[in-house]
């Protein structure tokens, strides 16, 4: 009898395939990309592909009146939507695998928005209704002698696409810094976050700030010399927020399909155990909530163009707490879930404040927050995918555990 047969401590392992290396001598590891993208995921990023580049040449190719031509307002209208997608994505990538539930990330996407849109102020010049080639009509209507200091370099598109990144992600790196480093967590961070964005708003108000006031900024005439009114300039803008789209998704898959991902979700499950394993969790949860934040500026930046103005309203607390409902409602923890959350949300505010349901439309909101968190707790994608696992793991397949699983990429718990 072998002495090593039935050891009770240490029994002995199966027989298991072991995979071959790869030509070449090289590493068994794949890519970052090719790892991180499962079926879903590579079918999401040909849609939003096929979707920018078909959308734009129906609306340039196809003569008006064609059934399949699509009007140029409603290339801005689904431009806008898929900002709204990116904004989401940001969310999700904090709160679905961080755990992190901001209310205030309309703070960054509006502070993006502003850095373009202040671009696009200066790219007006002498044709302003005041003539002035140096200062906005707000400024002159204002009585302002002098463009304020943090409007230069403003002229220049490239610096202009820095501050886009710059001042969202600054000020979610202090604000993380301060709130991580103090264990602000739960509903105490999500309160913090939302007094955040109202500070701002109250101070975008202010006519002396320096950015409009309540009117905002608007009356845009140039995006780097193209008439940012022109059919061509607005399906440019949608193919751009398309493919911002599937690059933000494919940066997202990547860190939360990595080693990173998966203590952002030990640090989502169960914060004080990794912090107790030596993993330093505070660092963890603010280069997140940073990058989170120049996602959200950078969905800002092209929102503005496409729909023509940018005031003080986009900092409103609402607007934070409707994007967190976008998530909740495509699927929390799932990325594209929250892009699709973004899309079906805001076509159904479209269609339904366009008729006599217009006044009641908070109301039917917050219905469907209340029935996604009761009969849906893990979203319409989320909830597809945990059917689809029960059914594959009821046939007796052996690939019952979804592509996000075999990544460490678990869904998050309801409760939460």
């Amino acid at each position: 009898r072998d002495p090593g047969a039935d050891h009770p401590v240490h029994p002995e392992a199966p027989a298991r395939l072991v995979r071959a290396q790869g030509p070449g001598g090289g590493s068994m590891t794949p890519h970052i990309l090719t790892r991180s993208l499962d079926r879903a995921a590579i079918a999401f990023v040909l849609i939003v592909a096929a979707v920018g580049v078909l959308i734009p040449l129906s609306n340039l190719l196809l003569p008006q009146g064609s059934m399949f031509q699509v009007p140029t307002y409603l290339v801005a209208l689904w431009g806008k939507y898929v900002c709204y997608a990116i904004l989401a994505l940001s969310i999700d990538l904090i709160w679905g695998y961080c755990g992190i539930l901001s209310l205030g990330h309309g703070a960054f996407f509006a502070l993006g928005g502003y850095a373009m849109g202040m671009y696009l102020m200066r790219q007006i010049g002498s044709r302003g209704v005041y003539g002035n080639p140096i200062l906005p009509d707000f400024m002159v209507f204002l009585n302002w002698d002098k463009l304020p200091w943090y409007w230069y370099g403003f002229d220049k598109f490239a610096f202009a696409a820095l501050m886009v990144l710059l001042v969202p992600g600054l000020l979610a790196f202090c604000f993380g810094w301060l709130a991580f480093r103090s264990r602000v967590t739960g509903v105490y961070l999500s309160i913090i976050t939302q007094a955040m964005t109202y500070a701002l708003l109250l101070a975008f108000f202010r006519n002396d700030f320096g950015f409009g006031g309540n009117n905002g900024l608007t009356d845009f005439k140039d995006i780097l010399g193209f008439n940012v009114q022109a059919e061509g300039t607005r399906a440019a803008l949608f193919l751009l927020s398309c493919l911002a789209l599937i690059v933000e998704f494919l940066i997202c898959r990547a860190i939360v399909t990595s080693k990173l991902g998966k203590v952002l979700i030990a640090v989502r499950d169960a914060e004080s155990r990794t912090r107790f394993l030596g993993y330093r969790v505070e660092s963890y949860k603010l280069f997140v909530f940073t990058l989170s934040a120049c996602m959200a500026g950078v969905a800002g930046a092209l929102y503005v163009p496409q729909v023509g103005i940018i005031n003080p309203s986009e900092f409103a607390p609402g607007n934070s707490i409707e994007a967190v409902i976008w998530v909740a409602v495509g699927g929390r923890g799932t990325l594209i879930g929250a892009a699709l959350g973004a899309v079906v949300v805001n076509y159904a505010k479209t269609f339904f404040t366009s008729g006599p349901l217009a006044p009641y439309w908070l109301f039917m909101l917050g219905a469907l927050f209340i029935l996604v968190t009761l009969l849906l707790p893990k979203g319409i994608v989320g909830t597809i995918n945990s059917w689809w696992e029960t059914t594959k793991s009821r046939n007796g397949s052996p690939d019952a555990d979804s592509a996000a699983r075999e990544d460490g990429v678990g869904a998050p718990n309801p409760a939460e």
